[in-house]
């Protein structure tokens, strides 16, 4: 793994708890958050409801203010007159004792069973006022609420019903409220949870009867998560009115963890995120420039030492940290180090070349000398089968010296190139054979391949006896010498091929000295050598050897 991702790993690893706490604080912080919000709205479903219960309190007071002057010709006038003083009454009646209207501000429905309704039975046994939104016959073009007190003569006696229709959306708060949750809806409803008035329809859901019925034991309020008609979570709460036959029910958006950071980016989001970023920042900004910049400065100097360039030096390190400038005078002086013994090892391998050059020249120089020798041995010789075999002896000490000539003459010590070998090589026996005879034509097709030195003296010594083979019994009256080196992958093959003498049977191997040193050789480089008669009348003798550049040398 890279610095830079290591290092990065390992910020996010140390910064990670800065996150997880910020995390817990927000979620703490979104909880309580919510906890004062639901506290909020419920104590504005109380309030809101308070106001209404006073409104509804004041239209009681209103009538029993009202009910001693509203009997006689003046009465519909009289309550006419004060429901247009007093705004939020659709109507007020006058109802005698068998429930039929004496007087109204303005027109009143007829009910033949008024009388025997709950509300107005209640009055009549007595109950001071009563409070109902089921008035059996719509009061109103709009939901309303009727507020009713007794009527007594002067005697005490009941004989009849003064009633206030209050419309229901003057009892609902307005949402301006400061003391309302930001985007709050108000709703009056009746006990089944039908809404009676709303600021907002679709801030409500279809139904709230289920919720309305059941409230918490002990607890007038009620509070729930429920989805609206537009299907977005919101709170509700609720509280009782006319003594839990109408609600004012609340409803605002639902502040959730995720909700709560929208309301609050900063403390939120932003503070955390920035707690995180700038010291990741900060840090890897550090560590690139004062560790991995370094890092993979004297990564390019070492580098540079790999390719063998000693002399350059990591001269930017000196304005790096303490460790790093340490380190890069350390390579400094490893390189330097490093120059002066590859210096010195070079110079060795230079002399100990020079050297090698000089003992294979001295080598090249005796077996001449030897060769010299043996020539003037031969030249006093009578007998011609001694005279051959020194002559053979010779051209076979003429061939080691020529694998130490063309060794300290070339540019590597290890290897030769054959092309050039095989040519010399071949040239110089033909001409010490052909003094006096025939003349020999050459055809040579030897493909580029080199051999180490020592694989190099067998095979110059087998293609001696080869050649030297082909002028006894093939070439003595001329005729021409086909050499080809030719490498198929793994294997090499030299072929030394001649014309044959005009008129000769076809030629026989024998099992002289050179079969035998021909053999020897072959095995020497781990080959094989065969004799087959050509179409020209000759005798092709075949070396198949490993190529060198594959074999284990």
């Amino acid at each position: 793994m890279p610095v830079r991702a290591r290092l990065g790993l390992a910020l996010v690893s140390a910064l990670a708890p800065v996150l997880i706490v910020a995390a817990i604080q927000s979620t703490l912080a979104a909880r309580r958050e919510a906890q004062e919000h639901q506290g909020e709205l419920a104590a504005s479903a109380e309030r809101s409801a308070a106001t209404a219960r006073a409104r509804i309190a004041a239209a009681e007071v209103l009538l029993q203010t009202v009910t001693p002057g509203s009997v006689g010709y003046q009465c519909a006038t009289r309550l006419a007159e004060v429901k247009g003083r007093i705004p939020g009454y659709d109507n007020l009646i006058r109802f005698d004792e068998a429930g039929r209207v004496a007087c109204s501000a303005a027109g009143a429905p007829a009910d033949p069973i008024r009388a025997s309704r709950p509300w107005f039975a209640a009055l009549a046994a007595g109950a001071p006022i009563t409070v109902t939104s089921q008035g059996g016959v719509p009061y109103a073009d709009r939901p309303a609420i009727l507020a009713s007190v007794r009527a007594l003569d002067d005697q005490g006696r009941f004989e009849g019903v003064l009633t206030a229709v209050i419309d229901v959306a003057s009892l609902r708060p307005q949402t301006l409220d400061r003391f309302l949750p930001a985007a709050s809806q108000v709703a009056i409803t009746d006990a089944a949870g039908r809404i009676l008035s709303t600021t907002s329809a679709a801030a409500f859901p279809n139904d709230l009867g289920g919720h309305l019925s059941h409230p918490p034991s002990g607890d007038d309020s009620l509070m729930w998560v429920e989805t609206d008609r537009q299907g977005a979570e919101r709170v509700f709460t609720s509280a009782p009115l006319l003594d839990k036959e109408a609600f004012v029910v609340l409803s605002a958006p639902s502040r959730g963890a995720l909700s709560w950071a929208v309301f609050n980016p900063v403390s939120a989001i932003v503070l955390p995120a920035l707690a995180f970023l700038l010291p990741l920042m900060a840090v890897g900004f550090v560590a690139d420039r004062g560790v991995v910049r370094w890092v993979e400065y004297l990564r390019r100097i070492s580098a540079i030492y790999a390719r063998g360039r000693y002399s350059v030096r990591p001269q930017r390190a000196q304005s790096a940290p303490p460790e790093f400038r340490q380190l890069a005078q350390s390579m400094g002086a490893m390189a330097e180090t490093i120059a002066a013994r590859d210096a010195t090892l070079k110079q060795s391998l230079e002399d100990k070349e020079d050297l090698l050059r000089e003992i294979h020249h001295r080598v090249k120089n005796n077996l001449q000398v030897i060769s010299s020798l043996l020539n003037l041995q031969e030249r006093t010789l009578v007998d011609p089968s001694a005279r051959a075999a020194m002559s053979d002896t010779r051209q076979r000490i003429s061939a080691i010296a020529l694998v130490y000539r063309t060794l300290y003459q070339g540019p590597d010590l290890k290897r030769v190139e054959l092309r050039g070998f095989l040519d010399e090589l071949i040239g110089q026996t033909l001409m010490s054979e052909s003094i006096g005879g025939a003349p020999i034509r050459t055809e040579l097709d030897i493909e580029p391949l080199e051999m180490d030195a020592d694989n190099l003296a067998p095979l110059a010594l087998f293609a001696v006896e080869a050649i030297t083979n082909a002028k006894k019994h093939g070439l003595d009256h001329g005729g021409v010498l086909s050499v080809a080196l030719h490498v198929h992958g793994e294997k090499a093959e030299l072929a030394i091929s001649d014309t044959g003498a005009p008129g000769a049977p076809p030629p026989k191997v024998g099992e002289g000295v050179g079969r035998t040193l021909m053999t020897a050789f072959a095995r020497q480089l781990r080959g094989e050598v065969c004799f087959t008669p050509n179409k020209s009348g000759g005798l092709t003798t075949r070396l198949v050897f490993p190529t060198p550049r594959l074999a284990d040398v």
